[in-house]
């Protein structure tokens, strides 16, 4: 593709024009974001194997939200207006550096929740501000150049803004936990409402339905490549101190095969397709893979959690630490299949993917329940997207559920 040298007239692009997949540009602005969920991973899974799961949750849920909507939001504004041209670049770099300035403001966060004070959130906010810097003037820009989405474009910006003004506030403002706590749910809840009051109410923009879900499928892949580099990371610190033994060699191959299952199953459901036809359901698809998405970077912390473990730095009990992993792989799994099925409609195929799912991750707990092997137990519940995902294979396809 040649390079485009000249500002170009941003007036949309055409939401039909095929299977049209991520730019490189695009490709590079995600791998930015390894950095800040990598970060965040190891936060919670130190916080998790101190039993601090309140201060765990919390912040893993404020960090990963902001970084994930921000993304989400730049993911659908390119779709729709992406000219690819020297100013939309220098907008892209300046939403990086937002990254790069979020991911450093997130140990703070935790430590702030685990003192029970104000939620330290200066620098997560002033690195989102950054992105937002980025994106606000090319709603602007879209809104002057595309007349026919001038007042979906103004709404979208005016909403980014209005938003910014409520975490200025969460930032600053001296509150106690729990205030905060509300303050970042309204904020939270501006941020949602802006894009459904633009698409609906005035005018959808002319995203593309199989470049949206291509967008989407990449960041699974960053959120598990990012789960993959942190245990093995821990590994390759344990066999450098004791060497090899067969609890390391277990936990790899269970965190490197239940990733690959995460992907495959993600990338076997013909979302695009789905979307495509189902245009209107956009927003719950949209704003429901936000915690699939947090999930799917979960799942490495909780097998960071039993490398810990493994290493007798853990210090919570086998049951704990079971479910530190578990339960962001269901969430990922269950999430991942509901909103297929909530796009393309409901079939007993996703009855069926549903039950394969939670039938080893209830074995897995009823296994370390009764006094079996942690690491048998871990590898019982990492089977959840290898059936679910069996179940598609012998089916055939999804479509063919009929």
């Amino acid at each position: 593709m040649p390079v485009r040298t000249e500002l170009q007239w941003m007036t949309g692009r055409d939401p039909d024009e095929g299977e049209r997949a991520g730019s490189g540009l695009e490709v590079f602005y995600d791998l930015i974001f390894v950095v800040l969920f990598a970060v965040a991973g190891v936060q919670l899974a130190e916080f998790l194997a101190e039993g601090k799961f309140f201060t765990a949750i919390v912040g893993y849920l404020i960090v990963t939200f902001g970084a994930i909507w921000a993304w989400i939001n730049f993911a659908w504004f390119a779709s729709a207006f992406d000219t690819d041209d020297p100013w939309f670049r220098l907008s892209v770099l300046v939403q990086m550096i937002g990254v790069s300035i979020m991911a450093t403001g997130i140990p703070a966060v935790f430590t702030s929740i685990d003192a029970d004070h104000h939620i330290d959130v200066k620098v997560i906010v002033f690195g989102y501000m950054v992105m937002r810097i980025g994106l606000i003037p090319q709603w602007l820009r879209a809104a002057l150049q595309s007349p026919p989405y001038r007042g979906t474009c103004l709404t979208y910006a005016i909403a980014s803004i209005v938003a910014q003004l409520g975490w200025i506030v969460v930032a600053l403002a001296p509150m106690g936990l729990a205030l905060t706590l509300v303050s970042i749910g309204i904020c939270v809840f501006v941020e949602f409402l802006g894009p459904f009051i633009a698409e609906v109410f005035v005018k959808r923009t002319p995203w593309n339905p199989f470049h949206i879900t291509e967008r989407y499928s990449t960041l699974v892949v960053i959120t598990l490549g990012e789960g993959v580099v942190g245990t093995v990371a821990v590994l390759q610190a344990q066999i450098g101190r004791t060497g090899w033994s067969a609890q390391t060699a277990v936990l790899g191959a269970t965190a490197l095969g239940v990733t690959f299952a995460m992907w495959w199953l993600y990338t076997i459901m013909p979302n695009g397709d789905a979307l495509d036809e189902n245009r209107d359901r956009c927003f719950v698809w949209g704003y429901g893979m936000v915690p699939v998405f947090m999930g799917c970077a979960a799942v490495g912390a909780g097998m960071h959690v039993i490398a810990l473990w493994i290493e007798g730095e853990a210090h919570i009990s086998e049951m704990s630490v079971l479910l530190t992993s578990a339960i962001p792989l269901l969430i990922f799994t269950l999430g991942a299949i509901a909103l297929h099925f909530y796009l393309a409609g409901p079939t007993r195929l996703a009855m069926w993917m549903t039950l394969a799912a939670v039938a080893p991750v209830v074995a897995a707990v009823a296994l370390v329940a009764a006094g079996g092997p942690l690491l048998v137990g871990v590898v019982v519940g990492a089977l959840a997207p290898v059936l679910a995902t069996l179940v598609i294979e012998l089916n055939g396809s999804v479509d063919a559920a009929g």
